[in-house]
């Protein structure tokens, strides 16, 4: 499948879980990464406000944001701009219907970014929604752990890659 049909394919796949179901692996997920030891050991780490058809990241954000330095992205042109994530942080809807936190840009390092994605292979190839924002991000922090997080259906034999696409070092999932 190219990119356009496997991102056709796992939506359809979406539309066969209810959103209790995809709710409930989410819970699941993030019970694996917040166990994780690259988890575990960071401090700062980047994710991300999810879209109601992504792992759901909130109350894994609301548990973690006191204990460690939270960083979520934003969308400034057709760039990811970080943004700590605090107590008083605002939200207001950015591009795409994301909730982006209203903040000072973050200038600082990362521990862990973890990455959400349309469908990702056990090589730690992914596809996003196709506008390259994670990709052009990611270039810039490779010597930053990158894990991506998905639904059991959203991880899939192969997926088809561009030069310019980043892996990630590891894909958690169901």
């Amino acid at each position: 499948m190219d990119k356009k049909e496997l991102r056709a394919h796992i939506k359809a796949l979406k539309k066969q879980h209810t959103k209790e179901q995809l709710l409930e692996q989410s819970e699941q997920i993030m019970a694996k990464l917040e166990c994780h030891p690259d988890f575990v050991k960071a401090d700062r780490v980047m994710l991300y406000s999810a879209l109601p058809d992504e792992v759901q990241t909130q109350a894994f954000l609301e548990k973690w944001h006191l204990k460690k330095q939270i960083i979520l992205p934003t969308v400034v042109g057709n760039d990811i701009v970080p943004v700590e994530y605090g107590k008083d942080t605002g939200f207001a809807v950015g591009d795409f219907n994301i909730l982006e936190p209203q903040n000072e840009p973050y200038t600082g390092d990362f521990d862990l970014i973890i990455v959400p994605g349309v469908a990702f292979d056990r090589q730690g190839n992914r596809i996003g929604r196709g506008r390259g924002y994670y990709d052009r991000f990611l270039c810039q922090h490779l010597n930053v752990k990158r894990i991506g997080i998905c639904f059991d259906f959203q991880l899939v034999d192969t997926v088809p890659t561009e030069p310019l696409d980043i892996t990630m070092d590891e894909v958690i999932s169901l």
